[in-house]
């Protein structure tokens, strides 16, 4: 089982979440070996020095007699969605995606959107539900259903990772692409890992505070350097920043955001999404929509092409589109989730032929 502090949870078989979890599960390369048994973790950035018979931080990684046991062969969603709801707003749009969630987090925000699963082993408020399957069905069922992609997402997929490789290994080569939706905490290791099966990663930039980080269970510095890391291996990325009131939604800290994302490339979408009480946070209240328009203006002036101003559909003004840089043509018009026209011509505006960043037919 896996070796967890919590309050268990009991399936109809009387069988624990942790129980059935550690079943579930490989050995792993991303790890080294330390003197008295223990194993240093190298997935994510917390580097966790784990000792016999413990998991990590994410507590679905642990340490099994030297060997570092993690996730492999379920799911606890499996569905497919437009892949602007990720969101990707420049890669693929109007197509299908297969998303893929599993168990767990290497951080603990109270905000959380997608706690049930996240949390599922710190908080028993919910239960989980299961799914064993192969790699192989669940590249099937992309196939199916029409998608053109694969996403990790829902829980952390860095923490999964080993199990997201082996499915974009049989993605790849069924003509899928493949991408993560991560909070960026990583380490050089699992992406020089992923680098080969890996075409799209979506961050969430949470803050520009270290100390807000360390709130959360993390640091600010390795989530930027993420950032600049993927950039550098030439991977698609697209930030998005869920604003809460109070919390990090200032004029500073959007402007040091907005500013650290110009400072790698103004082609790097910027989506600045709204907050809904969720989970251990009920206050302050919703976000509302001029907040995002402040930070989508505030995105702008420190020079981003492309700003975002998502979940409110139809209430942001127009900033769901995706406009030419240079002339200002509505090159993709959305609303929500939905694609209403894409003008697009390959990778060009129509109306000027300036070429706009994204992965548009991969």
């Amino acid at each position: 089982m896996i070796p967890v502090k919590h309050s268990p949870q009991k399936e109809k078989s009387g069988e624990s979440l942790g129980d059935r979890l550690g079943n579930l599960t490989t050995e792993s390369e991303l790890s080294e070996p330390l003197e008295g048994g223990r194993i240093a973790c190298l997935a994510c950035a917390h580097r966790c020095r784990i000792p016999p018979g413990a998991a990590g931080i994410c507590k679905v990684r642990f340490n099994d007699q030297g060997s570092l046991r993690v996730p492999r062969g379920y799911v606890t969603s499996l569905q497919t969605d437009p892949v602007e709801k990720k969101p990707f707003f420049h890669t693929l749009p109007g197509s299908l995606a297969l998303s893929l969630g599993m168990i767990g987090c290497d951080y603990h925000c109270s905000f959380c959107q997608n706690w049930v699963t996240s949390q599922a082993l710190r908080d028993d408020v919910k239960g989980v539900s299961i799914r064993t399957i192969s790699a192989k069905e669940i590249v099937a069922q992309a196939l199916d259903a029409g998608a053109k992609s694969i996403c990790s997402t829902y829980n952390e997929p860095i923490i999964t990772v080993e199990w997201a490789v082996e499915i974009f290994r049989l993605a790849r080569k069924a003509g899928l692409a493949t991408s993560f939706v991560s909070n960026g905490n990583a380490t050089p290791e699992v992406l020089a890992y992923l680098d080969p099966w890996i075409d799209f990663f979506k961050v969430d930039l949470k803050s520009f505070s270290d100390k807000t980080y360390r709130g959360l269970g993390g640091r600010l510095e390795p989530v930027l350097e993420t950032i600049r890391t993927l950039v550098r291996m030439d991977k698609w990325v697209e930030i998005v920043s869920l604003l809460i009131p109070g919390f990090n939604d200032s004029d500073r800290e959007l402007n040091d955001i907005a500013s650290f994302i110009a400072g790698i490339s103004v082609d790097i979408p910027w989506h600045v999404t709204a907050y809904r009480p969720e989970y251990r946070m009920d206050k302050p209240g919703p976000t509302p929509a001029a907040t995002l328009l402040r930070a989508a203006e505030i995105g702008r002036s420190r020079g981003l092409r492309h700003v975002y101003a998502g979940n409110m559909p139809g209430r942001v003004e127009g900033t769901e589109n995706t406009l030419c840089p240079s002339c200002g043509m509505i090159l993709i018009e959305r609303q929500g989730f939905t694609i209403r026209a894409n003008h697009l011509d390959g990778n060009r505006c129509p109306a000027c032929g300036a070429v706009i960043a994204g992965r548009w037919n991969c």
